[in-house]
């Protein structure tokens, strides 16, 4: 996501012990500036839009009233500020909070409290539309998450990483769930088990947990560090409450359901679960993502053996198995 402070603009500034008509020489000296930022310390303290400016001291006895007195009395001193490690969608989102009067005014950007620049609305907008557009361009369209490439990168990434953990989730029988609910019920339990994922790795308060969706019923979440299994443990056990709905209670104590094969006949359907392959660099070590992605294929291949949802970790060496 792009920080503010990557696109922050240059902006006039004065201190806030200057006379009102220094704000008018330097608007004619920068005749393309809007707005001129008032620092005390380094620190902004203020904001003056030309458009407001102009107004005030075109009014009736607005010039004698302000005129060569301190520019403290014509500025806005509570101007939108944000530090320049903010997100653009957080930025847009305050930006548009503002009462209608402020809505064009300049954001201030600030790093540890001191002023670096300005961003207009103009070149705001510009910039999260282009956002917008990559997001499209690299995310699923159906959740969301990011996509193939991102994930690609991502797993590039941390096969340099001195401890992570993979989790490759995807829902069995799910050919079988869209044959019997339709694509409409298919996709709404994709985004169900896509905000249960997000959900847990949220909450476990890394903000550095990765989630992206592959495709179809295919996830791929990466932590970085090995605690996994109380996470998978409530993945699956709140996709099991979800997944629930979906079905009677008389096939779920036949542990399947019973529905019209394509050859018009009757037959057992197995119930949907959940499949959780789970690779960590705890006991191995991967030289590439392809290495990385077989390992997780073996896990995976492990947990589509077994009727219920599971989670099962990759061992080079020994073979376990955690169902839940």
């Amino acid at each position: 996501m792009i920080k503010i402070g990557d696109i922050a603009e240059k902006a006039p500034v004065i201190t806030g012990d200057v006379k009102t008509q220094t704000a008018e020489i330097l608007f004619e000296e920068h005749s393309s500036a809007q707005g001129i930022v008032v620092i005390k310390n380094s620190r902004p303290v203020g904001l003056v839009m030309k458009s407001r400016y102009n107004h005030k001291l075109s009014t009736k006895y607005g010039y004698d009233l302000f005129m060569g007195r301190p520019i403290e009395l014509i500025m806005d001193s509570n101007p939108l500020i944000v530090d320049a490690s903010d997100s653009i969608t957080e930025v847009s989102s305050l930006a548009m909070q503002r009462e209608e009067e402020f809505l064009y005014d300049y954001i201030i950007v600030t790093s540890e409290g001191a002023y670096i620049g300005i961003i207009s609305i103009k070149n705001l907008l510009m910039k999260f539309a282009e956002v917008q557009a990559d997001l499209a361009t690299w995310t699923n369209p159906l959740t969301g998450l990011p996509g193939n490439i991102l994930i690609e990168n991502k797993l590039n990434e941390i096969i340099h990483s001195s401890r992570f953990t993979l989790l490759y989730a995807d829902l069995d029988h799910f050919k079988e769930f869209n044959d019997r609910f339709g694509f409409k019920k298919g996709d709404l339990l994709i985004k169900e088990t896509a905000n249960i994922l997000i959900k847990y790795l949220s909450s476990s308060g890394n903000e550095n947990n990765f989630l992206g969706h592959i495709g179809g019923d295919d996830f791929l979440a990466i932590l970085p560090h090995f605690e996994y299994e109380q996470l998978c443990k409530n993945i699956i056990m709140e996709f099991t409450v979800v997944v629930n709905k979906y079905y009677e209670q008389s096939d779920w104590d036949r542990g399947y359901s019973i529905g019209l094969s394509r050859k018009n006949s009757y037959e057992k359907i197995p119930l949907t679960s959940l499949s959780i392959a789970v690779v960590t660099n705890q006991e191995a070590t991967f030289a590439t993502s392809e290495e990385l992605s077989i390992a997780a294929a073996k896990a995976k291949k492990k947990c589509k053996a077994i009727l219920n949802s599971c989670y099962i970790p990759y061992h080079p060496k020994k073979k376990t198995v955690q169902t839940s």
